[in-house]
């Protein structure tokens, strides 16, 4: 009985650390149609990629942006057909359009694909707006949370954890229900 109840406690710990690891998604591992920093306006898209290199130097953000200070904000061109023509971004402060612009770029003509912003941020909201003046002219938008707490993923990454507690403790409690474990306690007694 004690092999049953070890390979049961190592199919819950297993279990519970499939759940929990497939809770956590790497920015880098998402197709381009998957990836959250990516808009699209039809068959053209732009990628949003925000750095702190004073807090990790390795670290690459999207929309959730861990810590107030210097960020540099780069949208990559996706389309090759967006670098033909004049381009320009601006970041506001707030969750809309309207709002203090912090930071902006003149829409030029970009044959590397690239817009780069360097600013500091403060705890927060902000709004990037990229606009591409082709025909039709094409505006992509992003939102910004600077150290501010996303109650979604916080819940999301609560559930595996706790999905495996509960397994656990119903493993425990069959355990101490079972007919196996009385005779045992009774013969320990007599």
């Amino acid at each position: 009985m004690t092999k049953k109840v070890k390979q049961t406690g190592t199919a819950a710990l297993v279990l519970i650390a499939t759940l929990y690891s497939g809770a956590a998604a790497a920015h880098g591992k998402v197709t381009l149609e998957e990836d959250n920093c990516v808009r699209w306006v039809g068959e053209s898209a732009v990628h949003l990629s925000a750095y702190q290199p004073q807090h990790d130097l390795t670290a690459q953000y999207c929309t959730d942006i861990p810590q107030e200070g210097e960020t540099v904000v780069v949208i990559d061109l996706v389309d090759t057909a967006l670098r033909d023509m004049p381009v320009g971004m601006k970041i506001i402060r707030g969750s809309g359009t309207e709002g203090e612009t912090i930071a902006s770029i003149s829409p030029a003509v970009r044959p590397d694909g690239v817009l780069r912003s360097e600013l500091v941020l403060e705890k927060g909201q902000y709004t990037v707006l990229v606009d591409a003046q082709g025909v039709p002219p094409l505006s992509y938008q992003y939102g910004l949370r600077v150290q501010m707490i996303n109650y979604a993923n916080t819940a999301r990454s609560a559930i595996a954890p706790l999905i495996g507690l509960l397994i656990v403790g119903f493993l425990a409690y069959r355990f101490r229900k079972s007919q196996w474990l009385q005779n045992w306690l009774s013969s320990r007694r007599s």
